[in-house]
């Protein structure tokens, strides 16, 4: 029978693209897999298309590229916001302006509703256009804070929601306008405020450091296997356990958070702070205390560059490993 194409085979090919000898085999590794139905994960095959997109991207074949966007579309058509942003961003580099602002200007409300939905501006500046990046943030902001002001949320987990986001689009808005050049103005003493006041805000917070206890894959499973009773403080995978440090950080930065990321925990390191202490390794003051105590390569921070590797330890970019898959 042939062989399943796991999440981790597909995040290792994602990692390996932009330096690998033969990209073609590849692609052609994540095509033949989608073709013939060897995905191990049914959802994870627009996934495998967008990954194999972004390699002939980086590569220069941008309309094979965006072939295989468009596919990922069709394949996977009630959660393709993602792969219709980056559709658009290869409309757009290829030359076909006009139909690839049409796609982005459809999906141009998701920056008032989706905390994570930055990568439309991304896709519209890595195209050459960061000043309409910039006018959309800055539209989006609008919208956002004038509801806050008139307190038309439906509930707290929208005012969060709403905080998120005004985080995440005052600090993105930010950046861009540094790139250009471009004096401060309100909403970029709003974002210096944000920031300098994330210390304050995440005191307030009951749910933990600035820095979150993360369990590499093989640690995160030897982890469940050393102490069973874990099983019920943790979820039932590795890849949820990283959706839900994700969603973890995503909601700190929306109430002001700066300096955020995750520690990285071993089973061996965890025993062993516990027995120096006399603790219970599955206790939780265990854990944050080990937490608190890790540093130097231990630490990663919070968020990576949309283009960098990804804090998970994957070795993919961001934009296609936590990013996009952890927006549940």
């Amino acid at each position: 029978m042939p062989e399943l194409l796991t999440a981790d085979r597909i995040e290792e090919i994602g990692a390996l693209g932009p330096t690998s000898p033969d990209p073609a085999a590849l692609i052609a590794e994540l095509v033949r897999a989608v073709d013939e139905g060897r995905i191990a994960d049914p959802d994870d095959t627009g996934y495998a298309l967008l990954v194999a997109a972004d390699i002939l991207a980086t590569a220069g074949d941008l309309a094979d590229a965006l072939a295989l966007a468009t596919r990922a579309i069709a394949e996977q058509p009630d959660e393709d916001a993602y792969a219709r942003s980056v559709r658009a961003g290869l409309l757009l580099r290829l030359g076909r302006t006009d139909e690839g602002m049409a796609e982005l200007t459809a999906l141009r409300p998701l920056l008032e509703t989706n905390p994570n939905a930055t990568y439309l501006v991304d896709e519209l500046a890595d195209a050459g256009h960061p000043e309409l990046a910039v006018q959309w943030l800055t539209e989006a902001l609008d919208a956002i804070l004038a509801r806050t002001r008139d307190k038309q949320h439906e509930s707290e987990d929208a005012q969060d929601e709403a905080a998120a986001m005004i985080y995440g689009l005052t600090q993105r808005r930010h950046h861009l306008r540094e790139g250009l050049g471009l004096p401060h103005d309100e909403y970029d003493n709003l974002a210096d405020r944000l920031r300098a006041a994330s210390n304050h805000a995440l005191d307030a917070l009951d749910d933990g450091p600035a820095t979150l206890l993360f369990w590499p894959r093989a640690e995160f499973n030897a982890l469940l296997l050393r102490w069973p009773a874990l099983a019920d403080s943790y979820p039932a995978s590795w890849d949820e356990h990283r959706a839900q440090t994700e969603r973890a950080l995503v909601d700190a930065s929306g109430l002001g958070g700066a300096d955020l990321g995750v520690v990285v925990g071993s089973v061996a390191g965890l025993a062993a702070f516990a027995e120096r202490g006399g603790d219970d390794p599955t206790d939780e003051e265990t854990q944050d205390e080990y937490a608190d105590s890790l540093t130097g390569p231990d630490l990663r921070a919070w968020p990576p560059g949309r283009n960098d590797a990804c804090w998970c330890g994957s070795g993919t970019k961001y934009k296609k490993c936590c990013l996009p898959r952890s927006r549940g």
